[in-house]
């Protein structure tokens, strides 16, 4: 079975990596205060990150920014606490395809989302999530620093120490999104 699946991810790579190469994306980024809408994918196996995200979601909408997430949960049944929230979007395991490409109206929705800002809240690699960050249309897409990774979507980096706690990790991203400048 690890066989067949090996087999599977390594064409779903090379599918990524031809629809990647044709992809059209503009990198822009001028100040924070020019943010309106921002992006997360996000690893839901992880329930206990929730509260964070949702006090980051709350954080963004007192800023007056669009906050969307799109989480990936490997298991059949969400748990309750994902049901009926208006920002947060799940993808299950069985609406993802044979290459582990995500197959959804919301998935592709959240991938051709020009977000001024998309962070990669995807720790432990899952690759619905790569897909999905690789594929997105954002203007600016962060997370954290992969060392060797052929295909880095990411257009700026953080260097956090193991374990990555997801509340400082998204106060760093904050940090740094406030700090940087650019002309137009």
């Amino acid at each position: 079975m690890e066989f067949l699946s090996r087999i599977r991810l390594g064409i779903g790579d090379a599918i990524l990596s031809r629809k990647a190469s044709r992809m059209k994306r503009k990198v822009s980024y001028s100040s924070f205060g020019n943010v309106r809408n921002m992006g997360i994918v996000w690893d839901a196996s992880r329930p206990s990150e929730f509260a964070s995200l949702s006090r980051f979601h709350q954080r963004m909408e007192d800023k007056k920014i669009d906050l969307r997430i799109l989480g990936y949960f490997p298991g059949k049944n969400l748990p309750d606490q994902y049901t009926a929230i208006r920002y947060l979007t799940c993808i299950r395991k069985d609406e993802i395809n044979s290459f582990y490409h995500p197959v959804t109206s919301e998935a592709n929705s959240f991938m051709n989302n020009n977000f001024d800002v998309l962070i990669d809240v995807n720790f432990e690699k899952q690759y619905p999530l790569r897909y999905i960050t690789i594929l997105s249309r954002a203007k600016l897409k962060v997370g954290l620093y992969e060392n060797g990774s052929p295909h880095n979507p990411l257009d700026i980096m953080m260097d956090l120490k193991k374990p990555v706690e997801i509340e400082a990790y998204l106060n760093q991203i904050l940090k740094y999104l406030e700090m940087i400048r650019t002309n137009p």
